[in-house]
């Protein structure tokens, strides 16, 4: 059943206003320009969406990769990047890097990644953990920042044992961060089992000075209601959701001004823009066979319900050029409807899994000694 929205406030991301309150999550390979531009078009240029996550050392060192990775196509606005660093001392020039070569419009902090090759190096989820750490991270970018606003997106903590939310949300008030984004799962959640919604809750009203942005099973418009409903946040944040379905964000939009429309695009409507996505990767990136075969990973994804035999997944899956992914794509049933649960979970589920962290992390949160600018990554997009 859909469920109409109620009139919502306007979310107000420093000098941005954000309406409706829907921002699109940075994943590391998925959210570079390519996708961000089809789900701006699918919006109609309503949200906030944001780079994929930036190494402060590698953007310091300007690392080629890096630099391509930050580049903004001229339509968006406001221009939104997310930083990942350890060392106070980086992110600040990281900062003051993006502010004065006019580099983006706002700045994300990354504390809520939990892969293992981040939080081994104390970084990502595993950071709010370390309280003057994360502290100092903030006043180094806050102060850095000038008029950019900064916000940070971050987890429960790094598993139940270790709850960091609470502490974080208010240090991040005190240090003159503009917004928080919480993931309602622990780091040893990966994303497994169920977001919980309830710590959302909770943290909206912990720091009622800010806005506070609800993430986690958001897989369709009306659940994304349901969140601001329940937890009275002041916005969402969607990620896996809307993996090979970047007009999911047309149906938050339409959701979010009251409007019953979703999409429920037939095959041949996927087909067409797996084709534009694509084709922009090959721009983005300068080179057509490079495009395809970047795009390799997004085929399940747009696929996922549909009557697609296994030997054609496996033909479209190694396609390294337009021509061939087209011609494939032809091949199929063009007319099948939308599938049956094809709105549900989708991308990673894992959970449960071993949290890899620093020698002696969890000793003492207030003990930093063991965090220096060598746990850096020299590499961006996760």
């Amino acid at each position: 059943m859909t469920t109409l929205a109620p009139a919502l406030p306007q979310l107000r991301i420093g000098p941005h206003t954000v309406q409706p309150p829907v921002v699109l999550a940075p994943m590391a390979g998925i959210t570079n320009a390519p996708f961000r531009t089809l789900c701006r078009e699918f919006s109609g240029g309503k949200g906030l969406f944001v780079s994929e996550m930036i190494t402060t050392r590698a953007l310091v060192e300007r690392n080629e990769k890096t630099m391509q990775l930050i580049h903004f196509d001229a339509t968006e606005t406001p221009r939104s990047i997310q930083l990942y660093g350890v060392d106070p001392v980086t992110v600040g020039k990281a900062v003051r890097m993006i502010v004065e070569e006019d580099l983006a419009d706002h700045i994300d902090l990354n504390f809520g990644c939990p892969v293992p090759k981040v939080t081994r190096k104390g970084g990502g989820s595993a950071l709010p953990y370390k309280r003057p750490l994360l502290r100092a991270i903030l006043r180094e970018a806050v102060s850095g920042a000038g008029d950019l606003p900064v916000t940070i997106k971050m987890r429960k903590g790094i598993d139940d044992d270790h709850l960091t939310f609470l502490d974080a949300g208010r240090i991040a008030v005190e240090e003159g961060v503009t917004a928080v984004a919480l993931h309602g799962r622990t780091t040893a959640q990966h994303y497994g089992g169920t977001a919980d919604w309830d710590a959302i809750a909770r943290l909206k009203e912990h720091v009622p000075e800010i806005p506070v942005l609800g993430n986690g099973d958001i897989w369709c418009a009306d659940d994304a209601l349901r969140m601001m409903r329940e937890t009275g946040c002041d916005g969402v944040v969607v990620g896996r959701g809307c993996l090979g379905r970047p007009w999911l964000f047309a149906d938050l939009v339409s959701a979010m001004e009251g409007r019953s429309t979703r999409h429920a695009p037939t095959l041949r409507e996927v087909a067409d823009v797996m084709v534009r996505h694509a084709t922009l990767l090959g721009e983005w990136i300068g080179d057509e066979a490079r495009g395809v075969i970047d795009f390799r990973k997004h085929v399940a994804w747009y696929l996922k319900g549909f009557a697609v035999g296994s030997e054609m997944r496996k033909k479209l899956a190694i396609t390294s050029s337009l021509e061939e992914l087209a011609s494939q794509l032809h091949e199929l049933d063009l007319d099948q409807p939308w599938p049956a649960g094809a709105d549900g979970p989708r991308g990673r589920t894992s959970g449960n899994n071993r949290v890899v962290l620093p020698d002696g992390w969890l000793k003492d949160p207030y003990d930093c000694a063991g965090v220096s600018a060598d746990a850096e990554l020299d590499t961006s997009g996760g």
